[in-house]
């Protein structure tokens, strides 16, 4: 390849993606912004991105100059959004906890997804559609969603509906949990595992133990990062089983982004990343994850949102019932 090729190729790769990536990137810019002003825990910036998005699809439908980008974000800067969420998680902080946080935790993931999908096939949600709104319940929302389709395949339409779906709930469930915590006579580490453990996404769990005080706020907060730290396992398990079923290999890729995940986990575990790093590596992770969901909300058909009914809806509620159940069941059991 020549010198003056290889000058040409990034602007060529980079020039046609500019406007569609610079659309996302603004929305999602907008939605972080939104919630940092206004500290509301409830107000996600990966559901506003997409409500947005769709928003902006009905008023003027993007032309196609923006597809390429809009397409990039989508998969390879959402892909880099889900892995640099391995900053966030170091083994020597999910050992600190001990092993009971670690039991909930794993054991609701694996009950809580099993059944979600189970109930989704038997009242009829198509079974990509039940795969995301189950990793969002079980693992970390909207993050554990589009991670999860990797290997699910679902429509755009099908990761809009889940990432509201499991919003929702997950929003009840903050508001829910430290209302009940006193009824059912939970102690405080009890009461941060059982939040850690059950809500959906890490701001809604950060707002709702932090309200038992320090203490529940960090059990809390450490044991939702055990949940993270899970979304590889259980994404490899996806694979393994679809690739096991009726799809080909080459329908079900390898999901290599999530060993990328691993990869960061285990760096940022040897103590060799820097503290001041690791709030711009959280920005740039929840950035990359809304940018990519905002393109997603571009690209949605209401139409076909609309159709997909109220029983993934209702799946959803399942799901926030059992999760909720299974892991008090367990905090109880083993603490």
């Amino acid at each position: 390849m020549s010198a003056a090729n290889e000058n040409i190729l990034p602007a060529t790769f980079w020039g046609g993606k500019v406007p569609g990536l610079a659309l996302a990137g603004a929305i999602a810019a907008a939605a972080l912004t939104l919630r940092s002003m206004t500290g509301i825990g409830a107000l996600s910036p990966m559901l506003v991105a997409v409500f947005v998005g769709i928003a902006i699809r009905l008023l003027v439908a993007p032309g196609e100059q923006f597809t390429p980008g809009l397409r990039f974000a989508t998969r390879p800067v959402l892909r880099l959004g889900i892995i640099l969420l391995g900053a966030q998680v170091t083994l020597t902080a999910i050992i600190s906890l001990g092993l009971a946080p670690l039991l909930v935790a794993g054991l609701t993931l694996a009950a809580t997804y099993t059944a979600v999908v189970g109930v989704g096939r038997l009242i009829g949600v198509p079974l990509p559609l039940s795969q995301l709104i189950a990793a969002g319940t079980s693992v970390c929302g909207a993050s554990a969603i589009v991670a999860a389709n990797a290997v699910a395949r679902g429509e755009e339409e099908d990761v809009g509906y889940a990432v509201a779906c499991v919003t929702l709930f997950g929003t009840i469930a903050m508001l829910a949990l430290p209302l009940l915590a006193p009824v059912l006579g939970l102690s405080t580490p009890q009461f941060g595992v059982w939040t850690g453990a059950s809500i959906h996404e890490v701001a809604q769990v950060t707002a709702a133990a932090f309200q038992r005080g320090v203490e529940s706020g960090q059990v809390g907060t450490l044991t939702k990062l055990i949940r993270v730290m899970l979304l590889a396992p259980l994404i490899i398990t996806m694979t393994a089983f679809a690739r096991t079923g009726r799809r080909t290999a080459a329908q079900a890729p390898f999901p290599w982004f999530v060993i990328w995940f691993l990869v960061l986990v285990g760096i940022n575990s040897t103590g060799i990343v820097p503290d001041w790093t690791r709030p711009h590596l959280s920005l740039a992770s929840a950035f990359c994850m809304v940018t990519g969901l905002a393109a997603m909300g571009l690209g949605m058909d209401l139409r076909q949102l609309r159709n997909r009914g109220l029983k993934p809806l209702m799946l959803g509620l399942f799901g926030l019932g059992f999760v909720t159940t299974v892991s008090l069941l367990l905090v109880k059991t083993v603490m």
